[in-house]
Parts: C-alpha cells; structure tokens; sequence
C-alpha cells in the first residue's frame, strides 16, 4: 500500500531556499496552489458608507411592463402587467387603446392571445406582427386555448367580447394578466370592476360616469371629468389610486392603428 504524499503548505519549507532563505514570489504562488488557495485576486479598497448617511442612500428602481402614456406631469405611465399572481384589468374605453396595449405588451416580450367576436378588427395587427408567429394570436370567443404562461414567457389575455362577455375559459393565472375590453357600461360591468385590480375608464356618457362613481367610489371631480376626456385619455384606477394617463402613440403605432380614438 502506497502512502499518500501530503503537498507542502505555502511557506513551508519544502518551498524555503536551501539555507533558510526567504522564498521568492513564485515559490509562494506555488505553495498556494498547492494548498488549494489558488491564485491571490486584486486588492481594492472597501466601500463604506458613514451611518448617519444611511436614510439618504437611494436606488433609482422604477416600475417595469407596459408603457400606457404619459401622466400629468408629463411622466411615463406603466401597467405592471407581468406578474407572478393573478392580475384582472378592465378597460371600459376604445379598441384602439387595447390595440396599443396588446402591441406594446407583445414589445416586451409578452405573448399575447385575443379573444373577439371581431377578428376582422385585429387581423392588421397579426399580419403586421408575421402571422401570428411573434407573439399575438386571435381566437373565436371560448376558443383560447392554455397558453403556458411562465417567468419566461408571460402571457396578456386581451377579451374584446363586447357589451357582455362570456365567462373565459382562460383565466388569470401566475404569469397571465386578462385585459377584458367594454366598449360600455355594461350590466356585467359591476361585477367584472369588482373582480378587477384594475381599471381604465375612458370617456362615457354623464349617466354612465355617475353609475362608475357609485361602483367605484370615484370623486365628483372625477365623475365629472369622464364625460369631457379626450381620446387618448384615460382614468386608470388600482384600489383608491387615480392617475389620468394620455396614451400618445408611436410613427408606427400611427402607421398600423391611426390616430387615438374613442369610437370604432
């Protein structure tokens, strides 16, 4: 039976020069590899920050997904739309809007499956987008199948069912949002609002504003505002948040959808 050899330390005196010199920088480099060290890194100075500037250190880390427009300040508007639990949105607005949405939502990376009784209104977009290969999809309405949505590949459900949908046989999940799409305060609305984490409205009539006010418990001033908002404009609402947000369309967005617009 062999013995086995253990390697020599660094420094030790396997790596010493005869006569208890002091070994060379190579020696030691080998001493410890040897030791299974490995090479020595590069010396840098420690970053230290006094305690008392603590409250003051910030990161600048914004919301990231789908870009609806602009704020009042003039700010970029984001719709968190990829998320690991299920989201709900409502859009009581125009399809032109939703178009925008699914477009942007397909930039990021999204894929996006539309179910409309209207295929015709979406077939532009499909073809603009190569057929249907990169990233959205039209299915008759109760047609869409599972989507396999992951971290990977997050998945919007855009539902352009008309004044009454159908409850979908595809649902919010982790990883896929559902956008349902009401041209107008429908009887389904209320319950769809409540069942919603959010919700864009767009402009209505002054009737349908004061049934929105009492769903959602909208200020006069924001019940008000509805019947007057532009095309483009839009009141989005998350729990007791409102932010107006003005979607302004891109040259190409223009080229594929035309100009804002509330009616189709």
């Amino acid at each position: 039976m062999t013995t086995p050899v253990t390697p020599p330390a660094a420094g030790t005196a396997a790596d010493r020069p005869a006569g208890g010199e002091r070994p060379t920088a190579a020696q030691r480099v080998r001493g410890r590899l040897l030791s299974g060290f490995g090479l020595p890194g590069p010396r840098h100075g420690r970053h230290s920050l006094p305690a008392q500037e603590v409250d003051g250190l910030a990161l600048p880390i914004g919301d990231d997904g789908v870009v609806a427009g602009v704020d009042a300040e003039g700010q970029p508007a984001v719709l968190g739309l990829n998320r690991p639990t299920p989201y709900d949105v409502v859009l009581i607005g125009g399809l032109w809007t939703a178009q925008v949405l699914a477009l942007r939502a397909a930039a990021t990376g999204a894929r996006v499956a539309v179910e409309t009784g209207r295929p015709e209104s979406w077939m532009q977009m499909v073809h603009a987008m190569g057929g249907g290969q990169n990233g959205l999809a039209v299915y008759e309405v109760g047609r869409v199948p599972p989507q396999g949505a992951s971290a990977g590949t997050p998945v919007l459900v855009v539902r352009d069912c008309g004044m009454r949908p159908p409850r979908g046989r595809v649902v919010s999940g982790p990883w896929q949002s559902v956008l349902t799409l009401l041209p107008y305060l429908s009887p389904v609305a209320p319950r769809l609002l409540r069942q919603a984490r959010l919700a864009g409205i767009q402009q209505v009539s002054p009737d349908e504003a004061a049934e929105l006010g009492r769903i959602m418990g909208l200020s006069r001033a924001e019940v008000e505002s509805l019947p007057t908002l532009g095309d483009g404009m839009t009141l989005w609402c998350a729990d007791r948040d409102r932010q107006y947000v003005l979607t302004r369309p891109t040259d190409a967005e223009i080229g594929l959808l035309g100009m804002p617009r509330r009616m189709d």
